[in-house]
Order: structure tokens, then sequence, then C-alpha cells
């Protein structure tokens, strides 16, 4: 498996990638605005489609997540869904009060 790697524009747009052969494979597509890292869309490419990857982009993206003392804002059905599966395992970083507010 290649590593994840990070990529993140000047104005925090970017994603947790992984590419072969200037291929991108999989994607964890993100943003980081203050306190907040947003997630979008999460995608694998069929060549890696039942090996685990998504979970693997879930957990470095959760990793840099702690690391920077941010909270996440689940838009992506892919981790919105998991937030809400074990919700105990991300509720140090989950921001459920975005979702709250009017």
């Amino acid at each position: 498996m290649d590593e994840i790697q990070l990529s993140l524009n000047p104005k925090g747009h970017g994603a947790f990638f992984i590419e072969k052969d200037g291929e991108r494979l999989a994607e964890m597509v993100v943003s980081v605005a203050g306190e907040n890292l947003t997630v979008y869309h999460t995608e694998v490419s069929e060549k890696l489609r039942g090996q685990g990857v998504a979970g693997k982009l879930l957990k470095a993206m959760t990793t840099y997540v702690r690391e920077h003392g941010l909270k996440v804002i689940p838009l992506c059905p892919y981790v919105n869904a998991e937030f809400r599966r074990h919700p105990d395992q991300f509720a140090d970083i989950w921001n459920q009060d975005w979702h709250n507010k009017p």
C-alpha cells in the first residue's frame, strides 16, 4: 500500500490521498479553516476497493486533526456515517455544534 499524503493549498483546501505513478487512486477532500477541518468527499479507485483504504484515509485524517487540535465537520457521507456509527471513538474531534447552528 502506498503512503497516504496530505496536500493543502494556501487557502487550506486539499486532500489526504494515495497516488501511484501519477494517478490518484484514493482521496479524502478536505478544507481547514480556523479550528475546523471539513471533510467533503471520500473516493477510492476500483483498483484499491476492498482493501480498507477509506478507513486508512479516515485514520490519517483523524490523526492529523488530533495532532493539530482541530475539530471535524463531517459533510462527507462516509465520514459522517463512521462518526455516527462510532460516536465514542470520535467524540473528542467531532464538531457537533456546527450541525446545530441556525
